[in-house]
């Protein structure tokens, strides 16, 4: 059913969209066209999991896939940044650093335990990328840093200390764990049928 790919399709044009950016970035800084791009990743990003749970469609595959495509975007968008405005990025080079030590030793624990990366979706991740959608806009589209990109770095450090928490505390993978609270829950059950 060609409906059932259009979760697919929503994750997928967010990987569209990150090359998108750059080019901009490089050829056509237009703060209307990174309006355009920032407000069509968001409403993809929201809508691609509300779409697929209303399906029935929501695998894992998706759910990895989904955070595959939220990075990627991401990425490309601090890249935007980077290329206009090198001063933020360097405003915020301590803190931007840890975040990104961070993701990297997410990256490692989850292929070390579990051989395949985290797709948690978490709260707090959830929070971050409200925080992220409105500090890319702000810079991009507003021309304002304050304190959007602050903001949005502290929000990341503490997602992904949570994220790193939930991996040490899962003893077998899972996808969609709101909360390290979730996880010890999660856990205490699985321990509970070990029984």
């Amino acid at each position: 059913m060609i409906l059932n790919k259009l979760p697919l399709a929503l994750v997928c044009l967010r990987v569209l969209l990150a090359p998108v950016m750059v080019a901009l970035a490089a050829y056509w800084p237009e703060p209307r066209a990174f309006a355009i791009c920032l407000i069509v990743a968001f409403l993809s990003d929201y809508f691609d999991g509300v779409v697929a749970r209303r399906l029935g469609v929501a695998t894992p595959g998706l759910r990895r896939l989904d955070s595959f495509a939220d990075t990627v975007f991401c990425l490309s968008a601090l890249a935007a940044v980077w290329m206009l405005h090198p001063t933020v990025i360097q405003a915020v080079a301590l803190p931007l650093t840890i975040l990104f030590a961070l993701e990297i030793g997410r990256y490692i624990l989850d292929f070390f335990k579990f051989h395949r990366e985290a797709s948690y979706h978490m709260w707090s991740s959830k929070l971050w990328g409200l925080s992220l959608f409105l500090a890319f806009f702000m810079l991009l589209v507003a021309g304002q840093a304050v304190p959007w990109v602050t903001v949005a770095v502290v929000l990341g450090i503490v997602s992904d200390v949570e994220g790193l928490c939930i991996s040490l505390v899962l003893p077998v993978w899972r996808h969609d764990v709101p909360s390290v609270v979730h996880a010890w829950r999660i856990k205490a059950l699985l321990s509970a049928d070990n029984r």
